[in-house]
């Protein structure tokens, strides 16, 4: 029976999507308002029958229903109940379900909270969005449908769950993930509906703008919970490892973040109009992409699903037809997307085309070394290994003229900026940032170049964004106080200075954990300390554990500084017993500061260990740099000119706000970029 309904609301919903592809768009070619009334129906009517097909699956999970293959093959009885509910996701058909109920989420989200659009750009919208849904549930369908039944033979009891997966952070990692991948599908259908509508002025970048940066913050989240679940889960102590499957997610989110500044150019100077477009499609693209190597079988990662052929050819065939069209349409309507605005080469709009440019080129350094080795391997050359060390050197290369133009750009004015008015903060800014980044490797016990250029440009990104918003709240134009002014500053511009902030907190994390951890692998004995930077670490002994489907050895450590207890570790060495496979629980100390991080190893002759020690110096800044980035997204979407309801105050709002950048003095004339 679960099975069935399962089926049958996959079915109604697949019916659903291509009524919604077909019916809407037919309204707004023909003008016919019934038609493009339908669309905000449909669209509630797939996300409906999708979370009822979710809700048929996650109740299968539950109540241990091993007639359903997938059931079998991720969960167990012995499951705790809240790791059976998050099953549904540990392989590749649960997952690609809950791919497109989050596709549909986003769905019926723009046509809930999209009530100032046109009805006919809403219509188009839709329409595109049901047009890509019709080959997910294709897809689904055909290839990797969750509820195919074993019956009637079916077992007593499933394999059990990936044991890498039963942990908290792939709870929330993966639908986090997936809201970011997926939700650049809007931008893609806000681009693709303002190509067949021919509308490519710059209202439809205010449109798209709030739905790319909500999508680019779930991309951030999702990206740095999968990098702290790398870090404590797999029990190496490493935060990035440039895998394929990593650098497949790492590629939207370049091209996402370049989308975002380009879409804040055309709203703001109706230029970079063709650029905004491609890199929506490029996009959307590259998450096609990414689904494509993660779920082909191409890939041999801890993180990709194990696939047949067919489904890898089922995508890639998918990709081809939305690059292929998108391409087309976008050649067709290319004479319509010429830009109006003119600027000077020294501009806040040349800073911002010079960062996307540069983001555009860091993409293509990734694609090409995660894709080279494979098709090198393809054509019969062998195998090759392209590693961090290839990655490392090329952003080291391209991250430094980036962060200068994230430093410049939003100091400069639109249209034009005189050089000389700058010079004197910039030059201020260079020497307060390499001071301090001096001061900062000082304090450690060696000298390190990268380490100095990583500090430096991650107090350049600082000051520069300190002097910005002065320049915004101190004028000799002014003569409200400062705490006055900073009230008046939008949404939207304390979104900027966030994400801004943000990466330079991400970089110095990255910087100082990068040049500056310490590893030891260890053989102990119980009651023998080993000393790890400023610490001593006490080895008090092992105890036997047993977990609800699994087994363990749980190591006992005391952590002293100077004599004192400070903290009680117990990292585990696991095994589950369904899976016969060991895992690694790490043992991790956190302060704002530096990590400690123990991982049991191996047990040894005569009741000794081996165990990894690790000292982490400012790697929570990693991922708390993200989680400030995100926040700078939420600010920028809660910016009130994105809940405008009427289409006429909608356009009002946009030219009192493009007259607004010129014809004023320079203190008082800037724009937020994000």
């Amino acid at each position: 029976m679960i099975a069935e309904l399962g089926n049958l609301t996959l079915v109604i919903a697949l019916v659903l999507s291509i009524l919604l592809a077909v019916y809407p768009l037919w309204g707004a070619q023909t003008d016919n308002q019934v038609l493009m009334s339908m669309a905000r129906p449909l669209a509630f009517g797939l996300f409906i029958f999708t979370l009822i097909a979710y809700g048929v699956l996650t109740h299968a999970f539950v109540i241990d229903d091993f007639s359903l293959t997938y059931v079998a093959q991720n969960s167990n009885s012995k499951l705790p109940v809240y790791y059976k509910v998050t099953a549904v996701w540990g392989g590749h058909e649960g997952s690609f379900l809950l791919w497109v109920l989050i596709f549909a989420i986003w769905t019926v989200a723009v046509a809930l909270f999209s009530k100032g659009i046109p009805e006919k750009m809403l219509a188009r919208v839709l329409s595109v969005l049901g047009m890509v849904s019709i080959s997910f549930y294709l897809f689904m369908l055909i290839t990797s449908n969750p509820f195919d039944s074993m019956l009637p033979f079916y077992p007593v009891d499933g394999r059990d769950l990936n044991p890498l997966l039963q942990d908290f952070g792939m709870i929330i990692h993966p639908p986090m993930l997936y809201m970011g991948y997926v939700g650049f599908s809007v931008a893609f259908a806000f681009a693709i509906a303002a190509l067949i509508g021919g509308q490519l002025d710059s209202t439809w970048a205010r449109w798209s703008r709030p739905w790319t940066i909500a999508a680019w913050a779930f991309l951030t989240l999702g990206l740095a919970l999968g990098s702290w679940w790398a870090y404590y889960e797999l029990g190496w102590g490493g935060w990035w490892f440039w895998d394929p499957v990593e650098n497949a997610a790492f590629m939207p989110w370049l091209a996402g973040t370049a989308l975002m500044h380009s879409l804040a150019v055309t709203e703001k100077r109706k230029v970079f109009k063709s650029w905004t477009v491609l890199l929506a499609i490029a996009a959307f693209s590259l998450s096609l992409l990414g689904t494509f190597l993660v779920r082909s079988g191409v890939l041999v990662s801890v993180h990709s699903f194990a696939s047949d052929p067919s489904r890898g050819l089922f995508i890639l065939g998918l990709l081809v037809i939305v690059i292929g069209g998108s391409l087309l349409l976008y050649a067709v309507r290319a004479s319509q997307l010429k830009s109006v605005g003119r600027y000077d080469l020294f501009s806040r709009e040349m800073m911002l085309m010079g960062n996307n440019v540069l983001l555009c080129a860091a993409t293509v350094v990734v694609l090409l070394g995660t894709l080279f080795p494979l098709i090198h391997k393809e054509i019969g050359l062998g195998s090759i290994s392209i590693g961090a060390p290839f990655f490392n050197q090329m952003f080291t290369l391209l991250i430094v003229p980036f962060v200068f133009f994230l430093g410049v750009g939003p100091l400069t004015r639109w249209k034009r900026q005189k050089p000389k008015a700058l010079r004197n903060q910039l030059v201020m800014a260079f020497f307060i940032s390499l001071s301090a980044g001096l001061l900062v490797i000082f304090s450690y016990d060696h000298f390190s170049q990268l380490a100095l250029l990583g500090m430096t440009m991650s107090f350049w990104i600082l000051v520069a964004t300190v002097f910005e918003v002065r320049q915004r709240v101190v004028s000799p134009l002014k003569e409200e106080p400062i705490l006055q002014s900073l009230k008046k500053l939008t949404p939207s511009h304390w979104g900027m200075v966030l994400g801004h902030v943000g990466f330079a907190v991400c970089l110095i994390g990255i910087t100082l954990v990068s040049n500056y951890e310490k590893e030891m692998d260890v053989r102990v004995k119980i009651g023998q300390t080993i000393q790890m930077a400023d610490y001593d670490v006490k080895f008090i002994g092992v105890e036997a554990i047993q977990g609800p489907n699994y087994t363990a050895d749980r190591g006992i450590f005391d952590i002293y500084k100077n004599g004192k207890l400070i903290n009680h570790l117990e990292p585990e060495k696991r095994f589950y017993t369904v899976q016969q496979m060991p895992m690694t629980e790490a043992g991790i100390h956190t302060t704002l500061t530096r990590d400690l991080f123990i991982a049991m190893g191996e047990p040894l002759e005569g009741g000794d260990w081996a165990i990894q020690l690790y000292y982490k110096p400012f790697v929570v800044w990693i991922w708390g740099g993200a989680f400030i980035m995100s926040i700078g997204a939420a600010f920028s979407i809660a910016d009130k000119r994105y809940r405008i309801k009427k289409i006429a105050q909608f356009k009002r709002a946009a030219k009192s706000e493009d007259a607004s950048t010129f014809g004023t003095p320079q203190s008082a004339s800037r724009e937020s970029i994000l």
